[in-house]
């Protein structure tokens, strides 16, 4: 029997799409750079490319500018998709549907966690450290080791929806086709309508989620900013 395609929002669609994209990117560059520099743990015979490490941050740098839209998306429309009050508590039931669907929301959660780590731990970073041959600096281990489990969240990620939804859910991530109500031409009117529930007092709703999801929310933001500000003090 054939499986059915899910519906993905629009929006979705184009902020799932474009991290995934950057990210990509910015992990295929992140070898390269790596191989060029370092390769202390093992390399492959790419091209020696200097400039690979610019590449590499200006990959980040996109990532880095459309990740908070995404995640204010994935913590409030997409909430469900992330881990609940009960996910620790499913997980007790083993290889039963349920157990599946909670595997399915800690990878996604998984992988905005390391996505953060990533793009927290590069901006840390002095660009002039690698051609200079500086290669012991504790932010540039932890962006290693970052981007290491940044590729296994990944892969999770993948696996655990391939599992869960096949490949009628993966694909849905690329359809293209889009119904009425999410449209582009009512995205003004849209965030009008929002804008006016806000000063309406519809703020104090964002937090009604759960605590953890609150935490997660407000730590990720937080350590977004912080990666713009503290580099300026150093």
């Amino acid at each position: 029997m054939k499986l059915a395609q899910p519906y993905q929002p629009l929006l979705l669609r184009i902020l799932h799409g474009l991290t995934g994209l950057f990210l990509v990117a910015a992990i295929l560059t992140a070898f390269w750079t790596y191989d060029t520099y370092d390769g202390r743990w093992g390399r492959i015979p790419l091209p020696s490319y200097k400039d690979i490490e610019g590449i590499h941050g200006t990959f980040g740098l996109y990532t880095l500018l459309i990740f908070p839209a995404f995640v204010i998306y994935a913590f409030h429309r997409g909430q469900k998709r992330l881990i609940q009050p009960d996910s620790f508590t499913k997980l007790t039931q083993v290889n039963k549907p349920i157990w599946w669907y909670t595997l399915n929301r800690f990878t996604n959660t998984a992988v905005l966690l390391a996505l953060t780590f990533a793009l927290f731990s590069g901006k840390m970073m002095d660009e002039t450290w690698l051609p200079k041959g500086e290669l012991n600096h504790a932010w540039y281990y932890a962006h290693l080791i970052s981007w290491l489990i940044m590729v296994i969240a990944i892969a999770l990620h993948l696996l655990i929806n391939a599992k869960v939804g096949g490949a009628p859910l993966l694909l849905s991530m690329l359809n293209r086709q889009f119904r009425d109500k999410d449209s582009p031409t009512y995205w003004s009117a849209h965030l009008a309508q929002w804008w006016l529930s806000v000063q309406q007092g519809a703020w104090s709703n964002w937090f009604q989620s759960s605590r953890t999801l609150v935490f997660l929310e407000v730590a990720i933001l937080i350590s977004l900013v912080a990666a713009w500000i503290i580099p300026l003090f150093k």
